[in-house]
């Protein structure tokens, strides 16, 4: 005769209940699926490849390079334009040995920005991503020496690429202010979240004692009519942003 084998009910149900909470366990694993609401403002990033959310943070993938003329593009490239006039500050041009070579960035930045507690220094490297896709940089030449040489190699926009082909700006850059947007609009955005705007407010120049620490202050903007804490880029040193990061950084990869 034929045994019959009988498994316990109680038995099934854990063996499901262990299947179900296996099945979940793998399906959070990850982030929260990248089809989250990117906010509108994002939008403004003209130059990324790719924008999306997971609902905490934005990210923002750019090339980097920016869509403007350089006398750091190699002479076969369109954007190409030689440059011998005067740069930032009134100072002669120094074109530096670099050239300007396509990147892989990936700026992970909060989407709702707070204060930090401790306002991280900024770090070599970029520190910002611009409407352009370019990254902003702080206002240090590497180690944490003052750009006063750098200033000299900025080209007619205002930017310039380090040793290994990653333009940047430290400094205004120029063909936002003047070509694409104003100098009293949005221009980017910090790690931390927090928006970077150019150097007029409501028709006046912002100077550096109108700002904290962290070269920033809380007002309306045409963005954010009810107001909030953000940057503003200056002609004088800190020009970008001052002690640290006012929020809590987010990341970039490369």
């Amino acid at each position: 005769m034929r045994k019959l084998f009988i498994i316990p009910i109680s038995f099934i149900a854990i063996f499901l209940i262990g299947f179900s909470c296996k099945k979940d366990a793998s399906a959070t694993t990850g982030t929260i699926p990248a089809t989250a609401t990117v906010p509108t403002i994002y939008s403004k990033i003209y130059g990324a490849s790719s924008i999306t959310s997971d609902g905490i943070y934005v990210y923002i993938k750019t090339s980097g390079l920016p869509d403007h003329k350089s006398a750091y593009y190699a002479t076969s490239n369109n954007l190409y334009e030689n440059f011998t006039g005067t740069t930032f500050g009134a100072n002669k041009f120094q074109k530096n040995p670099n050239s300007i070579s396509s990147q892989n960035y990936t700026f992970k930045i909060p989407i709702n920005p707070l204060v930090s507690s401790n306002h991280a220094a900024t770090p070599l490297g970029a520190i910002g991503v611009s409407l352009n896709g370019v990254p902003f940089f702080n206002q240090y030449a590497g180690p944490n020496q003052p750009l006063t040489s750098e200033i000299l190699s900025f080209d007619q926009y205002y930017g310039h690429p380090q040793m290994s082909g990653q333009y940047h700006y430290h400094v205004e850059p120029l063909y936002l202010t003047t070509v694409k947007a104003t100098k009293s609009s949005l221009l980017g955005f910090l790690l931390d979240g927090f928006p970077v705007y150019g150097p007029q407010e409501n028709g006046n120049v912002v100077v550096n004692s109108a700002l904290d620490a962290y070269h920033g202050h809380t007002t309306p903007t045409a963005d954010y009519p009810n107001g909030i804490y953000h940057y503003h880029i200056t002609d004088a040193d800190p020009y970008i942003n001052g002690s640290g990061f006012y929020g809590t950084a987010g990341t970039v990869s490369n």
